[in-house]
């Protein structure tokens, strides 16, 4: 018997390979240890893209998994997060070059509510209404992508860099760009958190009509 058979038999604990969702191809994420297979639920591993697609040059990208549920020696995920390096993001910066960026909250065709953060770069220093104008087609662009798409399409517009691009070829237009990207996107709230949310407001609504009358 091995050594490490050994010490999860002395623990009490046995070990649980963790695997991405098949949107990545359920690739294996590492393992993660514990004495009761519910304890596994709701942990959340953090990776690269590079790491993922064994790709040095993509390892700027971060991804973090939420685990959902356990086989008996597996644990699955959800996605949650994707999220660029800070080192990455200060090489981005140049002095004399304006930095234009945005908080967007899109709601995808299968309802689930997901935070978006782009970013451009422009290649010399631009006047406040330029960088309005760069901002109004991120929100305008971002804000299409969640109406246009589902969750897991929406994630893969943003880690394959479709949505970065889109944004690039129109917001060039109102001033030189270097770079353009997204560098957040999480999950905010699933379809059923975000209906119950809703409930609650109507209720709430419903309340203060009836006070109110």
């Amino acid at each position: 018997m091995s050594e490490r058979s050994v010490s999860r038999q002395r623990r009490g604990k046995r070990w649980y390979t963790v695997f991405a969702p098949e949107q990545f191809d359920r690739a294996e994420l590492g393992e993660t240890m514990a004495d009761d297979p519910e304890k596994v639920v709701g942990r959340t591993i953090q990776t690269t893209l590079g790491e993922l697609r064994d790709d040095q040059s993509q390892n700027n990208t971060k991804l973090t998994f939420k685990i959902t549920d356990v086989g008996s020696d597996s644990a699955y995920t959800e996605f949650i997060e994707h999220e660029l390096t800070r080192d990455y993001l200060r090489s981005l910066v140049r002095r004399g070059a304006s930095k234009v960026d945005a908080t967007i909250t899109v709601r995808t065709t299968d309802d689930y509510r997901v935070r978006i953060q782009p970013v451009a770069l422009t290649t010399k220093k631009a006047d406040r209404s330029q960088e309005r104008a760069i901002r109004r087609v991120m929100i305008d662009l971002v804000e299409a992508a969640g109406e246009e798409r589902d969750f897991e399409g929406l994630v893969e517009s943003v880690v394959e860099g479709r949505l970065s691009s889109a944004i690039y070829g129109e917001a060039k237009t109102v001033y030189p760009l270097r770079r353009v990207e997204v560098q957040k996107l999480s999950l905010d709230a699933r379809p059923a958190e975000v209906e119950a949310e809703e409930a609650a407001a109507v209720d709430v609504e419903e309340d203060d009509v009836a006070v109110d009358s």
